[in-house]
């Protein structure tokens, strides 16, 4: 005969206020096979979680069932508790009647009953639960960060300095990111190149780091603890061994008039070039595209003039296999671009706004390199059209961010504070000129961050106008901004010398695609979506995967470099020991029953599912059966429901399991 321990928790008042805890406890101590039943106010509690050992061991239980909140919120907690009292922790279970109860129901007697059921089922449940035992995998102590923007860089140098290795991977051709394209940084206006600069050096330098630029991440396959990542280094056509980084090719290219996308196209380099003085590796690229060798065969300058014979026009792509045990996703973001809808994109273009067509309305990373000392005016304010000073300059914030009706409902959290910044490097630069900004409303949730918007409008004289909008226009050579001013209830209308638009920040292109390959879940803005916003922010519901920085939403660069060591944090204490315990939910193949349609293995998010060949003693085929290793099995379940033959069941949820479940409803 069972004995089962029932646990209901009040949670303060989130259940209790629609739920008659006591009932339920009362109704419960009358259901077979349940020797104790007791409610509290905080189960989660030390007090809470004592009271249930206690009962354990007078009570001699042989399960338990804690009637509370959701169980990925505490269900590893309670599970701790059973198997501090002696108990197998997978004897304990949860019974949700908070989330599926109280905080869908007003009606307290309605309530009451339904969490009653919801008890009692899984009462029921814990009467057919196995003594299940953890799994042990092994685990490669070696991490793998993509994104070499300040995130992946933060989160790689955690990581090395623990004396752990890691491959570091960046699809451009250096590291950097857009930290790398700034001037300055908010609040505290120092020098972006001067905080990012030795990073990247020391990421360089790094015994423990192994940089792959111009990189892409081919697969993923493998599981916590035991990745295997297949990467693809793109070919540069040139030789990084050999390579001095003196810069002589790209000097003598006689090709030099392609526009820059790292100073948002208002410079020009070569055909063979490294995106900006301070790159890490100084080894230039070719830009096969534009280069006049790959498009016609002549022309070959740079091989001539190369001393070390680094310029290789035969190189090719290399795909190259690195083992891992967790992995961090620093990704970053872009910037969106308000022009014509892009296809197939669901997002609407702002075409009124004139990007791409009025020459001098840019976004806001375009005034940043206007604005560097690297830049491509050297840190002076000029206009791309004529490159005059620009006199009155317009900035326009929420251009894109929180706008359901095109696409864009999110804030780009940044865009405020960056917007103020601005102003402030615009008039420590053009002191006679004026900045105007347009804004729906100020946010600056950050340390110092009110008394830096502050500043820009009473110390810098920027003028703050809280309105829309509505239109811009090409008129002579200035640009004609019509808006409105919601407090004084008037049309505004001002001629602009230049005018920058806060664009909204989204996920990086491609960012679904390498979702799909890493097996993680992602929302319908292409941003990575964390285990639990609260419990787990840097955690993916994928094992092993870690979040860092813009790619999981929009992000400031304290709160990027505070994510970025928090998932260091967490793959040091993966890599702290030599072997990871998981939780045995997984999915087993019953072989005499299996019939090899391997149904299972189609479905398999995870990849879990193998083939395997039953032989004779002799070493003779018998047949083949579908085989799921433990190690890969993620416990979803979708193998069993596929089943046709039956004979799949999920430890933790075997179909005797689930009919008591029913049963007992």
């Amino acid at each position: 005969m069972s004995r089962i321990g029932v646990f209901v928790c009040h949670c303060g008042e989130n259940i209790s206020r629609t739920v008659d805890v006591e009932r339920v406890a009362g109704e419960l101590a009358k259901v077979p096979g349940v020797a104790f039943a007791t409610d509290y106010k905080y189960m989660c509690s030390d007090p809470g979680q004592g009271l249930l050992k206690k009962a354990v061991a007078e009570h001699r239980l042989d399960g338990v069932v804690v009637a509370a909140c959701s169980p990925r919120m505490h269900e590893k907690t309670f599970r701790t508790a059973a198997k501090a009292a002696g108990l197998n922790p997978f004897l304990c279970e949860m019974a949700n009647i908070r989330e599926h109860c109280s905080w869908v129901h007003e009606d307290r007697d309605e309530a009451t009953a339904k969490a009653i059921s919801i008890v009692e089922m899984m009462v029921a449940r814990v009467k057919k639960d196995r003594r299940l035992v953890p799994i042990t995998v092994p685990v490669t102590k070696r991490a793998l960060v993509i994104g070499g923007g300040i995130a992946g860089i933060q989160a790689a140098l955690d990581i090395a300095d623990a004396d752990h290795k890691v491959v570091l991977v960046e699809r451009e051709p250096s590291i950097g990111g857009h930290m790398a394209q700034l001037s300055e940084t908010f609040p505290t206006l120092d020098c972006s190149q001067c905080i990012m600069t030795p990073k990247m050096v020391d990421v360089a330098n790094h015994p423990n780091i192994t940089l792959h630029t111009y990189s892409e991440i081919e697969s993923v396959d493998g599981y916590i603890g035991n990745f295997q990542v297949t990467i693809r280094k793109k070919a540069r056509s040139v030789d990084e061994s050999t390579c001095t980084g003196c810069g002589v090719c790209m000097a003598k290219c006689p090709q030099k008039k392609i526009p820059n996308s790292f100073d948002k196209n208002l410079g020009m380099r070569p055909a063979i070039y490294a995106p900006f003085p301070q790159a890490v590796p100084n080894t230039p690229v070719i830009d096969r595209e534009n280069c006049t060798y790959f498009k016609s065969g002549k022309c070959g300058v740079c091989a001539k003039v190369c001393g070390p014979r680094a310029v290789d026009y035969e190189q090719q792509d290399q795909l190259i296999v690195e083992p891992a045990g967790a992995i961090v996703v620093a990704t970053g973001f872009s910037l969106y671009d308000i022009g014509p809808k892009p296809a197939g994109s669901p997002i609407e273009g702002y075409g009124e706004f004139g990007y791409g067509t009025i020459p001098d309305v840019i976004d806001g990373l375009t005034f940043e390199r206007l604005a560097s000392a690297s830049g491509p005016t050297g840190g002076k304010i000029v206009r791309p059209s004529d490159g005059k000073e620009p006199k009155q300059v317009v900035f326009v914030q929420c251009v894109g961010s929180r706008a359901r009706e095109k696409g864009i409902s999110y804030c780009s959290k940044i865009c405020c504070m960056y917007t103020a910044k601005h102003t402030m490097l615009y008039k420590h630069k053009v002191h006679d000129g004026q900045a105007y900004v347009f804004f729906m409303d100020a946010r600056t949730p950050g340390k110092n961050y009110d008394e830096f918007w502050r500043r820009a409008i009473e110390e810098e004289e920027a003028v703050y106008i809280r309105g829309m909008v509505s239109r811009l226009y090409q008129k002579g050579d200035k640009v004609v901004v019509m808006g409105s001013d919601v407090h004084v209830g008037v049309q505004v209308e001002i001629e602009a010398d230049l005018v920058v638009l806060a664009t909204a920040v989204q996920a990086r292109e491609g960012a679904d695609s390498l979702a799909q390959k890493l097996g993680i879940s992602y929302d319908n803005y292409n941003f990575y979506s964390e285990a639990h916003a609260k419990l787990k922010p840097v955690e993916c519901a994928t094992a092993g995967v870690y979040l860092a920085g813009a790619c999981q939403g929009p992000k400031d660069i304290p709160d990027t470099v505070s994510q970025a060591s928090a998932a260091a944090a967490k793959v040091m204490t993966l890599f702290a020991r030599d072997e990871l315990e998981r939780e045995p939910i997984v999915a087993k193949v019953d072989e005499r029953r299996c019939v090899a349609c391997l149904y299972c293995k189609k479905v398999c998010p995870y990849g879990a599912v193998e083939e395997k060949e039953i032989r004779d003693r002799q070493g003779n085929l018998i047949r083949v059966v579908a085989y799921v290793n433990p190690g890969v099995c993620g416990g979803c379940g979708t193998c069993q429901a596929t089943c046709p033959s039956k004979s799949v069941e999920l430890d933790g949820y075997t179909d005797e399991q689930i009919m008591a479940m029913i049963e007992a409803l």
